[in-house]
């Protein structure tokens, strides 16, 4: 598994969209951070803007924005479970939240028989 840095925004939609065209998914599925009430913040409308690009970068790959509020925490309390110190850093934690967030979507898309989340309009 790879975590790959936000922080650069055009590296990481190369990253992503390279990854894309490697493994070829059916859909890519992005947490979309929400308070605990249910609001989406600056951090949520930074993701969807991310999304968007991707969307058009990857596509006809569809994309996905799952929510993703708790994540981390269950990620955390797991890794600690298993043994894992939490000097391990950040990205172990991040990567463990995203199969969290993956493992949600599959789960709720079992459940429900329908896609999770929302997807993300393709703008060109």
């Amino acid at each position: 598994m790879e975590t790959v840095p936000g922080r650069d925004i055009p590296a990481a939609h190369k990253r992503l969209a390279a990854i894309v065209a490697e493994y070829e998914p059916i859909e890519v599925v992005i947490g979309l951070p929400r308070s605990l009430n249910g609001r989406e913040g600056p951090a949520a409308a930074k993701v969807r803007t991310f999304a968007r690009e991707l969307a058009r970068r990857v596509q006809p790959v569809s994309v996905r924005l799952v929510d993703e509020r708790m994540t981390t925490v269950t990620a955390a309390h797991g890794l600690r479970a298993s043994g894992v110190s939490s000097k391990k850093g950040r990205s172990v934690v991040d990567q463990a939240a995203a199969v969290v967030i993956l493992q949600s979507a599959l789960e709720t898309e079992r459940a429900s028989g329908r896609a999770p989340g929302e997807a993300v309009e393709v703008v060109i």
